[in-house]
Order: C-alpha cells, then sequence, then structure tokens
C-alpha cells in the first residue's frame, strides 16, 4: 500500500497509559518515516480523569468524531478514584459495541530474549495468535438476581451466541490461518476451543457451524478442543496451536494464560477489529496507577500494539520495522526483565532503544 495518509485517534488514558503511548507514537513515527508513510492524529481526552471531573465516559459526540478515524490507538483504563466497572462499560465496551468489534486479536509469540515460564520451550514453539470473539457471549447480556441478599438469592447470567455472530468470527479465523500460512511457509491450521460436552446449545452452535465454514477452506487442518484441555495444552505444548478461535468469554482468560506464556502482559498487544473499519488497538496491561508518571511501565506492549495497529492499515512493511525493532532490542540485553520497575532502563529509554532499531 504505501505512502497512504493514515487518521488516528489516539486516547491515552489513565495511569501509565500516556506513558506508553508515548513510547509507541514515537517509535510509530521513526518508523513511518523510514517507509515514506504519512499519517495524523488526533488525541482524545477520555478516561478516569475527564469522567471525575465532568461525570462523562465517552459521550455520544465524541465518538460519532471518532468514527472518522481510521484507527483508534488505546493506551489504559482504570482510575482508583472510579468505581470499577464505570469506566470499562462507559469507555471499553461501548466503544466495541458501538463500532462492532467482533475479532479480539492476541499474538502469543516468545522472543529471543524473554524469559519463557514453561521448561524448554523456545520462539519457535511460541506463535500463535487467540481469535476471540468480542460481541457476544455473556458480555453482551446484564445479569439478574433474584430476591437479593437472602437465604434464597438466585443469579442468573445469560450468554448469548448467535449464528451471524458466530460464522464471521470462525470465517475471520480461517482466513487469518491462510494468510500465516503463506507468511510463515507453515501449514494452516484452525484449533476450536469450546465447552460443548456441557453448553450443548449455545457451544453446540460453535461447533457446528465450525465445521460448515471448515468444509470451504480445504487446505486448513482443524481441532476442536474442550476449554479445560485448551488450557493444559497451552502450557504443555503451546507448539501445536496456529490460530485459536474462542468465545468471547474463554477467549478473555485464554489471552491472559497466552501473555504469560510468551514473558508477561508487559510484551501483549492486541487488536478489536472490524474488517474494513475503524478498529481499536491497545495493549493488554491495564493503568497501574501506582506507578503512574514513574518511568517505571513496560512500553513493548504499548509498542507493538502500534504494529498490529499499522498491520491492519495496511501497511506491513511500517509494522515489520517496528516487531523487527523490538526483536533487536530485546536481544541486546539491555531490557534486564519486562515487569514493571526491573527492566534495568526507564519506560522513555526503553522506547530509545526500540526506535533506535527501526
Amino acid at each position: 500500500m504505501g505512502k497512504a495518509n493514515h487518521k488516528i485517534a489516539v486516547i491515552p488514558g489513565d495511569g501509565i497509559g500516556p506513558e506508553v503511548v508515548r513510547e509507541g507514537l514515537k517509535v510509530l513515527e521513526v518508523a513511518c518515516k523510514a517507509e515514506g508513510v504519512s499519517y495524523e492524529i488526533a488525541t482524545f481526552d477520555i478516561g478516569g480523569e475527564r469522567f471525575l471531573r465532568t461525570g462523562e465516559t465517552l459521550p455520544d459526540s465524541v465518538l460519532e468524531e471518532i468514527k472518522k478515524f481510521d484507527a483508534i490507538y488505546f493506551g489504559a483504563i482504570g482510575h482508583p478514584d472510579v468505581p470499577p466497572g464505570v469506566l470499562e462499560r462507559g469507555i471499553l465496551l461501548k466503544l466495541r459495541f458501538a463500532l462492532d468489534l467482533f475479532v479480539n486479536l492476541r499474538p502469543v509469540k516468545l522472543y529471543l530474549g524473554v524469559d519463557c515460564p514453561l521448561k524448554g520451550k523456545t520462539p519457535d514453539d511460541i506463535d500463535f495468535v487467540v481469535v476471540r470473539e468480542n460481541t457476544e457471549d455473556v458480555y453482551a447480556l446484564d445479569g439478574t438476581a433474584f430476591q437479593p441478599n437472602t437465604e434464597n438469592e438466585v443469579a442468573i447470567q445469560p450468554a448469548i451466541y448467535t449464528r451471524r455472530g458466530t460464522e464471521r468470527i470462525i470465517r475471520y479465523a480461517f482466513e487469518l490461518a491462510l494468510k500465516r500460512s503463506r507468511e510463515r511457509g507453515k501449514p494452516a491450521k484452525v484449533t476450536l476451543v469450546d465447552k460443548a460436552n456441557v453448553m450443548t446449545v449455545g457451544h453446540g452452535l460453535w461447533r457446528r457451524v465450525f465445521a460448515e465454514v471448515a468444509k470451504k477452506f480445504k487446505d486448513v487442518e482443524t481441532e476442536e478442543l474442550y476449554v479445560d484441555a485448551a488450557a493444559m495444552e497451552f502450557v504443555l505444548h503451546p507448539e501445536r496451536f496456529q490460530v485459536v478461535v474462542t468465545t468471547n468469554l474463554f477467549g478473555d482468560i485464554l489471552t491472559d494464560l497466552g501473555a504469560a506464556i510468551q514473558g508477561g502482559i508487559g510484551i501483549a498487544p492486541s487488536g478489536n477489529i472490524h474488517p474494513g473499519k475503524v478498529s481499536m488497538f491497545e495493549p493488554v496491561h491495564g493503568s497501574a496507577p501506582t506507578i503512574a508518571g514513574k518511568g517505571l511501565a513496560c512500553p513493548l506492549a504499548a509498542i507493538l500494539t502500534v504494529a498490529l495497529m499499522m498491520e491492519h492499515l495496511g501497511e506491513a512493511k511500517v509494522a515489520q520495522r517496528i516487531e523487527s525493532a523490538v526483536a533487536e532490542a530485546l536481544q541486546t540485553g539491555k531490557i534486564q526483565s519486562l515487569e514493571a520497575g526491573k527492566m534495568g532502563l526507564s519506560t522513555q529509554e526503553v522506547g530509545d532503544l526500540v526506535a533506535s532499531f527501526v
């Protein structure tokens, strides 16, 4: 593609969000300059501080403005003075549902120079991606409690799965598997993770749709795993996975396990995607308010998130420059740990190191 002009909405957010986003934008500037790619950014004041000042999370007027951009680069959300759930539902979930960001994309990749908690595993063993359905399941409906705060209390938390929602996420996974196969020279494979032996209706739908879509992708190997078995295999045999597709709830859980086996959330990027439309990209970690402003946060997840964003925007060369720069920086040994406060470098110094390799 190249030479395109991309409009990026930047939401630094709370806590360490502004610090890590600053380093991501620094690396983005160097990579885009090297490839001759132009872009525009606009920064939006959305997060806990705004809520405390105005009582607003994400006003509809701001949402309409954000819809005019090609991508959203998000830092972190969460403020110690705001009750849990207010910002998450009022900002993240509102963006997810309003923009129909039905794909949550979570790469799980071990880089040289990163300590892996799994004995004997190398970067060749851990390089897959989890495709999490992002708009249905228990997240799409409110629960109900009967006779609350009594000994007879009953809580109901329903889940919803639609054929449309299930089919489009599974199809995305198969298409991604073919793309990764071409790029890596490996056979394409998609693993469905569910609990169809217990959740026979909802996950039964997933099984049927998976089989239907698989018939249209003859060159893609398939397998089906129950979520408990999949969690065990993430740890014992991560090399068996290429593309994992799963429900919203199971994806929420498994992707954090994936982050752990790749070295921690300090290096875990994510994308909330609607192919061909405005999509949102954010590091997996939270706002970590206790270390905010101290230069202790690892910015690598935020930097790799920029790579994921630029790949989505069709700028594969920019994305590759950024990811390769992260890989080279890690191999220098100068980044002693991915854990906050133990890197041996400040947040800014890590960003400078990565930028020097772009």
